[in-house]
């Protein structure tokens, strides 16, 4: 896929979060497909990150743009990838 590794994904997450662990599988699958580098960060570990995400996490953002969040949108995801 051309232009896709130019990006960076980061999975905004916390502890004990099952959908955190499903988008991280998701992100993890479809970045894996595409070849484009990720990262999950717990927001716990930073008040600032804390209060910015709170209670929407997980949160997906692309080039440190908020994506979206509790849940992978596969198709819109892999839309925003190939740009």
């Amino acid at each position: 896929m051309t232009g896709t590794a130019a990006h960076t994904v980061t999975v905004m997450v916390r502890e004990d979060c099952h959908a955190c662990h499903q988008a991280v599988a998701d992100v993890e699958r479809i970045c894996g497909e595409l070849g484009v580098g990720w990262h999950a960060e717990d927001v716990d570990t930073d008040p600032e990150l804390r209060a910015e995400y709170g209670d929407r996490v997980p949160v997906i953002l692309i080039d440190d743009v908020e994506h979206g969040f509790w849940k992978v949108e596969e198709d819109r995801f892999r839309a925003a990838l190939a740009r």
